[in-house]
């Protein structure tokens, strides 16, 4: 009698359980379940993400990733870096969970992964040696000057280049914004195309760089950031988008990412991430 009765409230308590999963279905709600960490991996990015000296991971998409995840009570988190163009790769073979850094929501990129509701919004500029000797603003400047420009592979930067005329002969692809910057220091490329955060931060941080106006550029550069996620854990996803709508521009949260420079001017608005992977 005993036994039965032990049997049956472990199959009802194995029902409850299902039943609390089934809101988080997916292989990372299966992890969780296990009691094993949320992977996260990011790229050496200035302001955006970046490993602290003791291997912390910092920069606002970081910080803003990981106030949402303390919101909905998850603070079992690992995190890993990875060159630029080994994050999207990187999720897709499971290697992380979540995936973060300043990934634009882009058409191209959606067509490989799931983006968050937006969290930020800014635009592109280019890193030039100070006083801007080619006078370079856009990237039809970069085109008609027969300049060089030098971008991360992987970034956005590449496909509006090559949207606004630039062949591949005038576009230099390097893994990430510390050979970016290299390049341009040593006039091997002329400017260098990545978001203003990282333009703006290397010009505060080098007396031999510039940087350019992200207003020069067209409207649609304008970009939106978001948190990437595999297809298989799209309601772990809406779960992190309910609570990423009341963290997302609070108190709290401007406060985490104060120091990297952001500004209630970076709020994404009402701006959709079904939206964005339509129109970019």
């Amino acid at each position: 009698m005993t036994f039965v009765t032990t049997k049956t409230l472990l199959a009802a308590g194995a029902l409850l359980a299902s039943s609390a999963l089934s809101a988080l279905a997916g292989p990372l709600a299966d992890r969780i379940a296990a009691g094993e960490p949320i992977r996260i991996g990011f790229s050496n990015v200035p302001i955006w993400g970046y490993p602290d000296e003791n291997g912390d991971a910092k920069g606002f998409v970081n910080e803003i990733a990981l106030g949402i995840l303390a919101e909905m009570g998850y603070d079992n988190v690992e995190t890993s870096v990875t060159e630029w163009g080994g994050l999207i790769p990187g999720l897709q073979a499971n290697r992380y969970d979540i995936i973060t850094g300043g990934l634009y929501i882009l058409n191209s990129r959606c067509q490989n992964i799931a983006f968050s509701e937006p969290i930020a919004q800014t635009g592109d500029a280019f890193i030039v040696p100070a006083g801007n000797p080619n006078n370079i603003q856009t990237f039809k400047d970069i085109l008609n000057g027969g300049h060089i420009m030098v971008t991360g592979a992987g970034y956005n930067t590449i496909e509006s280049a090559r949207r606004e005329g630039l062949g591949d002969d005038q576009i230099m692809q390097v893994p990430g914004p510390s050979e970016m910057l290299a390049a341009v220091k040593a006039g091997r490329a002329d400017a260098g195309g990545m978001t203003y955060f990282e333009a703006n931060y290397f010009a505060e941080t080098n007396d031999d760089i510039d940087v350019t106006d992200p207003a020069a550029l067209p409207e649609w550069t304008l970009n939106y950031v978001g948190i990437g996620f595999r297809e298989d854990d799209s309601d772990f996803m809406a779960e992190f988008n309910a609570a990423l709508a009341s963290y997302v521009g609070s108190d709290a949260m401007l406060a985490s990412v104060e120091e990297y420079g952001y500004r209630e001017s970076n709020l994404p608005g009402d701006v959709t991430a079904e939206w964005v992977c339509e129109n970019r």
